[in-house]
């Protein structure tokens, strides 16, 4: 396969040297397209030696063979990594000032950007508005990993090991088997909010990462998809069917509706246990004497129990996702057994949370259950390649 990898001026360009070999060792075609930052901190003759390519950084070089629109064209996958926040500003504004912002605009092969920044300039409004954008345009932007990163500062902005760089970018262009061709299924996603006054909501941490990427999988295998899209915080993908919900209530109607013709429901959406009895009509107000107002929840329905038990159609396969933590109780797992048997659905995908693991990054790691509580496969990786494993399951019950 012919890739294209960018390399930007940063600190982390030294794991792309990695991520080079990685994909050489694979038997790709590589063209490494540094910025002339990056050649600050790896040398053109590192690249041109490990990518026996040659090395160029700007328009004007290599002009006879129209390299500024040629590179782009030839390329079946570009990767970035590391993409600074320079870098993704200027994607996201369609420069092409140098020839890897003018690779980026030419090619039509997936690409994947995988940032490194620190901590304070990830979380800029800027690079928060300009990763949005690129994402609404179809790139895949990897979350970047927390951890040690320049000096003694640590958080969230560290570069992906190289591995986890070259499976999410080789899974978007592995031939995927259409084994859910002519097959409808139903996914929700996304966290419920339960309105506690015109202002404020219940919620939870989902973002919905996992069930549009469950959907993204599935529309990719061939089937014809509905999201039911609770509160998300990251696109949802072209190609499917999306209504959206807010409420626990709201989303049980809409997946209730959708599924009385699917062939698969899926509720991946992390859906309120409680919600408020009534919502206040207008803001509740503090009260000159500091008393915090009482809250009298009632518990929602649950709604991956009830179409388990129900079963609009004789033959759907039924997937409940379970975000557990362990406690003094019982482990992960064996909550996520005790409620394999409580809801009845034919499989139930359970993964831990907290700690930074499993709500709002980029990777998760799964337990999957059968309806009496037993393991029948597991998978860890990118959300897109749990999203494939969980597919290969459901498919075989099928």
């Amino acid at each position: 396969m012919r890739i294209v990898l960018g390399v930007a001026g940063g600190i982390a360009a030294y794991k792309s040297v990695l991520l080079l070999r990685m994909l050489r060792e694979a038997g790709h075609s590589v063209r490494v397209v540094p910025t002339r930052a990056a050649l600050e901190f790896v040398g053109r003759a590192t690249w041109e030696a490990l990518s026996g390519e040659p090395v160029t950084t700007d328009v004007f070089e290599d002009v006879d063979q129209v390299a500024h629109v040629a590179v782009g064209k030839s390329a079946e996958l570009v990767i970035v990594a590391p993409a600074t926040a320079d870098l993704l500003a200027r994607a996201a504004t369609g420069q092409a000032d140098d020839l890897l912002t003018a690779t980026l605009l030419v090619a039509r092969c997936p690409v994947l950007l995988a940032p490194a920044m620190h901590t304070e300039m990830w979380e800029h409004p800027a690079t928060v508005a300009n990763v949005a954008t690129l994402r609404s345009r179809g790139v895949h932007v990897l979350d970047p990993v927390a951890g040690r990163l320049t000096g003694a500062d640590t958080g969230p902005g560290r570069l992906p090991e190289p591995e986890a760089i070259a499976e999410a970018a080789l899974a978007l262009v592995a031939t995927t088997v259409q084994d859910l061709t002519g097959r409808h299924v139903v996914i929700s996603a996304g966290g419920t909010r339960e309105p506690l006054d015109p202002v404020r909501f219940l919620g939870n941490r989902s973002s919905g990462r996992q069930g549009v990427a469950l959907a993204r999988a599935a529309r990719d295998r061939g089937a014809r998809v509905t999201l039911v899209a609770a509160s998300l915080s990251v696109p949802t993908p072209p190609g499917v069917d999306v209504v959206h919900a807010e409420t626990g209530a709201e989303l049980r109607d809409a997946v209730r509706a959708a599924a009385k013709d699917a062939d698969v429901v899926v509720m991946a959406a992390a859906v309120a246990d409680y919600r408020p009895r009534s919502a206040a009509e207008t803001k509740i107000k503090k009260t000159p004497d500091g008393a915090a107002p009482v809250l009298e929840l009632v518990e929602t329905v649950d709604i991956l129990a009830e179409l388990a038990h129900e079963r609009l159609r004789a033959d759907q396969v039924v997937v409940g996702f379970a975000a557990e933590t362990g406690d003094a109780r019982g482990s992960v797992l064996e909550h996520g057994r005790a409620k394999a048997l409580r809801k009845g659905a034919d499989l139930l995908v359970v993964n831990a949370v907290g700690d930074g693991r499993g709500f709002g990054t980029d990777a998760n790691d799964v337990t999957i259950l059968d309806a009496l509580g037993e393991v029948v496969a597991s998978a860890s990786g990118t959300k897109d390649a749990v999203a494939h494993r969980v597919w290969d399951v459901v498919t075989a019950r099928m």
